[in-house]
């Protein structure tokens, strides 16, 4: 004959029996109560304030200018021959050889570049070494959402030359703060530190500045600061948002403006505005405009002028076309034609009209992989074959 068997009552838990500081605590709580509450309190309704103007991270500094150095050619242009050799080993984590060698410029002797990259979710660690022994390095930690660390660094084989950079960037909810230093010193300091900052006002308008710290000797300090400012289109709620499952909230999407303008007033008196606007899924457009004031002194006689920069970018099907004109009569083009996913022809010119120089180059990229058809479309490097 079965019984039934029935679970033990719960034994309810003792309170903890108050410590012998428990009267201090609460003494101390109720000193600093009066001072910290209007404190707390003031502090919720300016963050309630700032939340309800919709304002969105404005970026960082360093990324202030990306669209234009994406359109313009400073990055991306060449001379004489050149040829990028790549062999991708594996998809997921990202591993990736590279080859470049670089012929016949009139300004560099030729040279050869071996690289390696290997990427994931949070890591990116990426080497090289060049013909004459020069090593670089780069490294970026993401640890979460609003912090990546990022460290590059150059060895030479001549002492004096060789380069460390640490760089931190925090992302906040309105504002992007980052902290950089080339060569510290641990014990005295020294070193090139940069601190920089950029908070959004208003949806459209983000103010900043940058600080630079330049600390070569222990006996030697000097100080500057610049003075940023982005505005950009106005945000599209219905664009900010991507459809997700039904009977879920839609996911917002990092915020990418129509246009924008920056500006930067540096300590010497010179600015630089720049203006990007996105005129298509396919066309951009940059503009540039510098100015150079600098007084007589040893380097050279005084100099005032300006410099205005136009480029335009064109993305078709299998090409990408790149051209710009400046106020000084410099016109430059860059042509990237892809024949197939992994072949790709390049043609680089410049003629500098007030110089009567110019520049031409052409290369070539190849791109091969170990892996199978299959895991290249899986991986999106392919499209499927209907």
């Amino acid at each position: 004959m079965a019984f039934p068997v029935t679970a033990p009552a719960p034994v309810a838990e003792k309170p903890a029996a108050p410590s012998a500081f428990s009267p201090y605590l609460d003494a101390v709580a109720g000193l600093f109560h009066p001072v910290a509450s209007p404190v707390y309190n003031t502090y919720n309704r300016f963050h309630g304030w700032k939340e309800s103007m919709g304002l969105v991270n404005p970026g960082t500094v360093e990324n202030m200018t990306r669209e234009v150095s994406q359109v313009h050619l400073a990055n991306w242009t060449f001379d004489g021959a050149r040829a990028d050799v790549a062999k991708v080993v594996s998809a997921n984590p990202a591993f990736q050889l590279t080859h470049s060698f670089a012929l016949g410029s009139s300004s560099k002797p030729p040279s050869y570049n071996f690289g390696a990259v290997f990427a994931n979710a949070q890591t990116l660690l990426q080497g090289g070494i060049d013909g004459s022994g020069v090593v670089t390095m780069r490294a970026n930690q993401t640890w979460s959402p609003a912090d990546i660390t990022k460290i590059q660094g150059q060895l030479y084989n001549k002492p004096g030359q060789s380069m460390v950079q640490i760089e931190h960037d925090h992302l906040g909810p309105h504002y992007a703060l980052s902290l950089k230093t080339m060569n510290p010193g641990l014990l005295d300091g020294t070193g090139i530190h940069f601190v920089s900052l950029l908070h959004s006002i208003s949806p459209r308008l983000s103010l900043g500045f940058e600080t630079i710290i330049q600390h070569p000797q222990p006996q030697i300090l000097e100080t500057s600061t610049s003075y940023l400012a982005k505005l950009t289109s106005l945000p599209n709620p219905l664009a900010a948002l991507t459809p997700s499952a039904p009977g879920q909230p839609p996911a917002s999407t990092p915020f990418n403006p129509s246009w924008t303008a920056t500006a930067q007033l540096q300590p010497s008196g010179n600015v630089q505005a720049t203006y990007h606007q996105r005129l298509s899924e396919k066309v951009d457009v940059a503009l540039d405009f510098q100015t150079i004031f600098q007084p007589a002194s040893m380097m050279g006689p005084a100099k005032r002028e300006a410099i205005t920069t136009l480029g335009a970018k064109y993305d078709f099907r299998m090409a990408t076309f790149r051209g710009q004109i400046d106020s000084n009569g410099k016109v430059g083009m860059l042509l990237e034609q892809r024949f197939t996913p992994a072949f790709a022809f390049l043609v680089s010119g410049e003629i500098d009209h007030a110089k009567n120089a110019s520049k031409f180059g052409v290369g070539i990229m190849i791109e091969s992989s170990s892996m199978t058809q299959e895991e290249m479309i899986a991986a999106g490097m392919l499209q499927p074959v209907a």
